[in-house]
């Protein structure tokens, strides 16, 4: 029995007859762009993100971006981004001309350490974002204290944390504004890309909705310096069908993440700890190997496919040579050991006791 990393197919198969019916209704209303759909999405993604606004747009790197731009934040500015996360982030904040400050993770949960914050804050420092990498919420009182304490904007990256939660309450609505990908693989993915800024702050929300039409209120009508990033009308359409199923879904995520603890809490994988307040979304269960291309070798001979996020880290991309300073030692270690099992709600129990009998025989 072969186990995909992630089987979309399968999970697609299973909604087929709704996701064929939204696609004829947008068919039929011959609206495209910015119509009913994109609208509708946007106050029903809000309600479940407990937040006021939902600004759809055209991929998960543009919601940080513009975001970051309706926030004033550009040439001369400074953000703080974790070391350890998809060079997306970093992006968003050199496409507004500022420039990214790396912070190493915490090396049990894999998201930005908040006591080296402080650190990297200088006067030029603007914004903070934290990511939920693979789900897992980054520890957002500790950071929101110092943003508090220095005046700092808070922009989650929830790209991989949609539905998860700290102390109860959902990720887009922890800080002053959220960024959310749809790209295919997430937990919330579309049919291509797309992407959503979420916010209770009304003037943000306003700025980031022009900012995603060319700058403009009104057709033809261009108040400031706009972007090209709107939310599909298709995919608004597909996603609403996919988010009343998300909480079913990640029901089928925690179920399996519980299966793998289980099963590899007595062997050698380092297994990924989960802060008392979170409530991880389990887009990824990422576990950590010291043999990590041997390991990976036996679990595909035997079916089982993994990935690995990430295996360079943005400092050490060409793209950012000698952008940043070097020594980031803990992310270093991450991405050398760093394995991803497969993960998502079309996996049921049998499957998930497949790969945990797997990953046993790899390591012995």
């Amino acid at each position: 029995m072969e186990i995909p990393f992630y089987d979309l197919g399968k999970l697609h198969k299973g909604m087929r007859g709704e996701l064929e019916t939204a696609f004829q209704r947008v068919i039929d209303s011959g609206v495209y762009v910015l119509g009913n759909e994109v609208e509708a999405f946007e106050a029903e993604f809000a309600d479940y993100c407990g937040v006021k606004h939902c600004i759809g747009v055209g991929s998960g790197l543009s919601a940080l971006h513009l975001t970051l731009v309706a926030l004033g934040i550009g040439r001369g500015d400074e953000v703080i981004v974790p070391a350890h996360t998809f060079i997306a982030t970093w992006l968003a904040v050199s496409e507004t001309g500022a420039k990214p400050v790396p912070v190493e993770p915490d090396a049990a949960t894999y998201n930005i350490n908040p006591h080296l914050i402080e650190d990297a804050i200088t006067p030029r420092t603007k914004a903070i974002i934290p990511v939920h990498l693979y789900g897992q919420p980054a520890d957002m009182d500790a950071i929101s204290l110092l943003a508090r304490q220095h005046g700092l904007k808070v922009i989650e990256d929830a790209a991989q944390a949609h539905g998860a939660r700290y102390k109860g309450k959902r990720t887009g609505g922890l800080a002053d504004a959220a960024g959310f990908s749809f790209y295919p693989g997430k937990n919330l993915g579309a049919l291509g890309d797309g992407g959503a800024v979420t916010t209770q702050d009304d003037t943000l929300a306003d700025r980031v909705r022009h900012l995603r039409n060319y700058g403009s209120r009104k057709k033809y009508h261009h108040e400031i310096r706009g972007h090209n990033s709107r939310l599909d009308e298709l995919q608004a359409a597909l996603l609403r069908v996919k988010l009343k199923h998300l909480e079913r879904w990640q029901a089928r995520r925690l179920a399996i993440s519980r299966v793998y603890v289980q099963g590899l809490k007595a062997s050698p994988l380092v297994l990924p700890e989960v802060l008392s307040s979170a409530e991880p979304s389990w887009h990824l269960f990422v576990v950590c190997c010291h043999q990590r291309d041997q390991f990976r070798k036996k679990l595909e001979v035997d079916g089982i496919q993994t990935a690995v996020h990430y295996p360079k880290p943005p400092h050490l991309q060409p793209a950012y040579r000698g952008a940043v300073p070097e020594g980031f030692p803990v992310t270093e270690a991450i991405h050398k050991t760093v394995v991803s099992l497969p993960m998502g709600p079309a996996m049921d129990d049998q499957q998930a006791e497949r790969v945990v009998q797997s990953c046993l025989n790899a390591l012995d």
